[in-house]
């Protein structure tokens, strides 16, 4: 394997780094609590990559196997134990522990823990998944036809 080709041509290099602080508010809080921020979308790595933190209270949440057609989609456990379908089984991950899901790989996850717990979601390339995720509160009141349109668009395929 190569590196790939240079997308920046400058012979100085330039001040363009982001930073979030560890405080910043999350961009969504469900109902439940769950919260998730946004640390870096599609649109701010160029569509290289999304990355999110996915906080979730005690209350068993998250969804069942499913698979994405166009990005691949990786779990770093910050805290707690959250189960991770690997397409397979159910695991029990806890601290420290990643799963990468390549494109069209099988997966879910779910705090069944009866404690809170914390992941790192990476998506890549960078899908636009914060229309997905706020889409979710509204999931209740599609009809049949407009949730299978909303799976559709945002690469969601359910099991």
């Amino acid at each position: 394997m190569t590196y790939p080709d240079p997308v920046y041509f400058g012979e100085q290099g330039e001040q363009s780094a982001s930073y979030r602080p560890k405080d910043h508010a999350p961009e969504l809080v469900y109902p439940n609590g769950n919260e998730v921020h946004y640390i870096a979308t599609g649109a701010t790595t160029g569509g290289l990559f999304g990355l999110y933190r996915w906080v979730m209270g005690p209350e068993p949440s998250g969804p069942g196997p499913h698979f994405h057609r166009t990005i691949t989609e990786s779990f770093y456990v910050l805290k707690g134990s959250i189960r991770i379908f690997n397409g397979d089984k159910w695991i029990d991950t806890e601290p420290g522990d990643w799963v990468h899901v390549p494109a069209g790989g099988i997966h879910g996850f779910r705090n069944e823990s009866g404690q809170p717990a914390e992941m790192l979601l990476h998506f890549s390339p960078g899908a636009p998944r914060e229309g997905y995720f706020e889409g979710l509160l509204n999931a209740a009141t599609m009809t049949d036809e407009e949730k299978a349109a909303f799976y559709l668009l945002h690469d969601n395929h359910w099991l």
